[in-house]
């Protein structure tokens, strides 16, 4: 009987644990059918002002660059927004602060720029020679020497964007800055642009302290997870 009893008891649990998860899904996708009249909400997608290892075209990822003083490109004027979302990184807090002073940045860990292994802070004609860094770019091999593989970078990118997005849809937030790396930007991109505006990786690079508008509605990211009316800004 004590077996029995504790069979039912562990049913029991389960059922209430199956119960308290269809009220959570309930209660997101009635918040989400609540915000569906909400206009489109405008996404403004910007690469961090220039460092030296940009300059120099080195592959900055894990390293803690600043920005560079004096900038040697103009600063865009962009409008004001509700919410700015941002890589941990030095360069990316700085260019937050640059563009969107008045606004508490929000830190996402997961938008920070691809670890690039053995060959961070390095150039092409550095690594040229070296047969590891050629079967990385020709595509043999799945991530640089202690480094991330692309699939695991674009991965992470893409869910905190989708996580944002999904807390922006909530709040009824009209216009939203994400201030990231030009990795960052060009795997969000290649991921939710909407089918007939869809490119490549690399078609999305954009330069320092400038990106792209999208925009979304709440129908649109349940129905696809789609960005579309994609436009360059800031140059």
């Amino acid at each position: 009987m004590r077996l029995n009893v504790r069979g039912a008891n562990r049913l029991d649990a389960s059922a209430v644990r199956s119960q308290s998860k269809a009220r959570v899904w309930c209660a997101f996708m009635r918040e989400f059918r609540q915000s569906s009249r909400m206009p489109d909400m405008e996404l403004l997608l910007i690469r961090h002002a220039p460092t030296p290892g940009n300059l120099e075209k080195r592959y900055i990822g894990r390293t803690d660059e600043p920005i560079m003083q004096p900038l040697p490109v103009p600063i865009p004027s962009y409008p004001q927004v509700e919410r700015v979302y941002i890589s941990p990184m030095l360069r990316c807090r700085q260019t937050a602060q640059l563009l969107f002073g008045g606004c508490k940045p929000l830190i996402l860990e997961d938008l920070r720029e691809c670890d690039f292994g053995a060959f961070e802070g390095k150039k092409y004609a550095q690594l040229c020679g070296d047969s590891r860094y050629r079967a990385w770019i020709a595509g043999e091999l799945d991530a640089p020497p202690g480094g991330e593989s692309a699939a695991a970078f674009r991965s992470r990118c893409c869910a905190a964007f989708g996580h944002a997005v999904r807390l922006c849809i909530r709040d009824k937030i009209a216009r939203a800055a994400f201030v990231a790396h030009g990795g960052t930007l060009m795997a969000i991109l290649e991921r939710y642009a909407n089918a007939r505006e869809a490119q490549s990786f690399y078609a999305w690079q954009a330069a320092p302290l400038c990106g792209w508008a999208a925009k979304t509605t709440s129908d649109a990211w349940i129905r696809e997870q789609a960005l579309f009316d994609i436009q360059p800004i800031g140059g």
